[in-house]
């Protein structure tokens, strides 16, 4: 497979991030995984600014979400992201939270993504340069 098409980075619990129950809140964990999915565009070199002058911009359609364990103020957590589909208007990714001391899974999320147009602001095909810049 493709090393473009992959992305992780490593985080702390920050005290924000944590809920009334003494955990990470569960809205914090999709903040974790759209800052995945930006950090990648970025790797690749297609921060949002880029994406806008080739005429799409990447808008979420549809996360699905399990919570399999709480993550701890302080654990240092792996947030993982790879595209498993790309191509017309529509791009899918999978994402997983994992527990770096033991690599417990936390969370996992498909996230379906549509490309739109910045200025019309509807749907259109995904540029072939983007395409190529995750691997496809």
């Amino acid at each position: 497979m493709d090393e473009r098409r992959c992305h992780g980075h490593l985080i702390a619990v920050q005290p924000e991030d944590i809920d009334d129950l003494g955990h990470v809140n569960n809205a914090v964990y999709l903040r974790y995984i759209e800052d995945v999915a930006r950090a990648h565009a970025l790797r690749v070199g297609m921060p949002l600014e880029r994406m806008r002058e080739l005429g799409a911009v990447p808008v979420v359609r549809r996360h699905v979400i399990t919570y399999h364990r709480a993550a701890m103020l302080g654990e240092q957590l792996w947030v993982l992201t790879e595209i498993l589909e790309a191509g017309g208007i529509r791009a899918k990714r999978h994402n997983e939270v994992r527990r770096a001391t033991d690599e417990v899974l936390l969370v996992e999320a498909d996230t379906d993504w549509v490309w739109v147009d910045p200025v019309r602001e509807r749907p259109r095909n995904c540029p072939a340069l983007l395409l190529e810049a995750f691997g496809f």
